[in-house]
């Protein structure tokens, strides 16, 4: 990993990958978008047979209940330990979420004016789920509970299909642990756009979550405020905070445990110690060597960087540069600069909670914001998946003694008509007196 200081940290340029690469496939996605908001269920089977499965029929879409159940049972007999693993990461992620639900709330002023908030789940939500070679039931847990503790209608699952026209055993088996209603094949670009509009086969969503290659995430771009979504995600990143005395193993396999995600995830190492800096490097080429892995090694090689600083002070500087996804604290004196860093997307206190205990199994959600989001966006919440009304109960009392501001705010902005649907109560009021 390269070592650099805190002083040529502040002065690198900004990269932009993530936009970067938006901006030269945005063009590919936005003619798959309007393919399917035009041809609907023709051009959902025209593009899962060219990407997926080239024998796939209408019928394959939907996954049917024996599907499920012979995933579940195939669980229950083959690797009952999965289940078990799932079951109380669903206790843990419920409970944490539970803590988040909003109520309505109001309140009367002292002329009998009622003002307040009413909350609403959403109706239905989309998760997406992503394929390939990999297996995401963790995607599934993070992304439906939420939904479910917020009490949301319906909840469909979409995923894309292997060459067989299945979808990953142990995604199925999670999926009938946490509930979800439907469950459809279909994946990419393809199928964020039929759940934005809707087709005879996928209903339409309110909502669209979950993670997704490149082509998913400008699919979510494209059709936001059509449907909202939870984030245009990019490429994740790790910033761990250690001092003397933290364990370099811990840290090093940490480090490559977010770099084997994608090879442009950024994995960064804050420290006052040189001496640790440098057997964290030796070590996590030491891991890689025995243990090869070529995203892992891409990502360290090209966005892993280790920054030297004078002293913990200095962290919360580089720490809100970078506002990482997932910060990791493994020094004394956490406590100080937990108070002081606003900007992250979740904080792992102490070398027994890596990055890792999180994903799975802490409780808090894993869907968080990337590449230097965290200024401004939070995790996936319940609160995801409610939406908030305002209500309005003016009395007669409070209007008489307050609608003339309003006219005069009216009248400045050049809007007759809002100041004289104010002023005929007020004519209406003194012709009835």
């Amino acid at each position: 990993m390269k070592i650099t200081t805190a002083h040529d940290f502040f002065h690198f340029k900004t990269q932009s990958l993530t936009l970067n690469l938006f901006l030269e496939q945005e063009k590919i996605v936005r003619k798959i978008v309007e393919d399917v908001y035009i041809n609907k269920d023709e051009a959902l089977l025209r593009y899962t047979r060219h990407f997926d499965c080239p024998d796939f029929q209408y019928e394959d879409f939907v996954v049917k209940n024996e599907e499920i159940e012979l995933a579940y049972e195939w669980c229950e007999k083959n690797d009952p330990e999965f289940l078990l693993a799932v079951k109380k990461a669903y206790e843990n992620i419920e409970c944490y979420h539970k803590n988040q639900l909003e109520k309505s709330w109001f309140y009367t002023t002292q002329n009998g004016s009622v003002l307040g908030q009413l909350i609403f789940p959403l109706k239905r939500v989309g998760i997406y789920v992503p394929g390939g070679k990999a297996s995401y039931p963790s995607t599934v847990l993070m992304c439906s509970i939420p939904a479910k503790v917020a009490n949301v209608e319906e909840i469909v699952l979409v995923s894309p299909p292997n060459k067989q026209k299945k979808l990953n055993t142990y995604v199925l088996a999670t999926a009938k642990i946490c509930g979800i209603d439907k469950i459809f094949k279909i994946g990419g670009a393809q199928a964020i756009a039929a759940l934005a509009f809707g087709t005879d086969i996928l209903p339409k969503v309110d909502k669209i979550v979950g993670p997704g290659n490149l082509y998913v995430a400008l699919a979510k771009k494209i059709v936001f405020g059509i449907v909202d979504i939870d984030s245009i995600a990019g490429p994740s990143e790790v910033a761990i905070v250690a001092d003397e005395s933290a364990n370099p193993t811990f840290i090093a396999y940490d480090l490559l445990a977010q770099a084997e995600h994608d090879p442009l995830a950024r994995t960064f190492l804050i420290t006052t110690s040189k001496d640790l800096a440098t057997e964290v490097s030796r070590q996590v080429e030491d891991i890689l060597m025995a243990e090869p892995n070529e995203i892992a090694r891409e990502s360290i090689e090209n966005q892993g960087l280790i920054i030297l600083v004078e002293k913990l002070e200095q962290v919360v500087d580089v720490v809100e540069k970078i506002a990482p996804e997932h910060l990791e604290l493994l020094c004394k004196g956490w406590e100080d600069l937990l108070v002081k860093i606003k900007s992250a997307g979740a904080i792992f206190v102490g070398e027994f909670s890596p990055e890792a205990i999180g994903d799975y199994l802490a409780g808090p959600n894993h869907v968080l914001p990337t590449q230097g989001t965290a200024r401004f966006f939070s995790p996936l919440g319940v609160y995801d998946f409610v939406k908030r009304t305002s209500l309005i109960k003016y009395s007669k009392s409070d209007f008489l003694k307050n609608h003339r501001h309003a006219v005069k705010i009216a009248y400045i902005e050049g809007l007759k008509f809002h100041a004289r649907s104010l002023e005929v109560r007020e004519k209406d009021v003194q012709e009835g007196a």
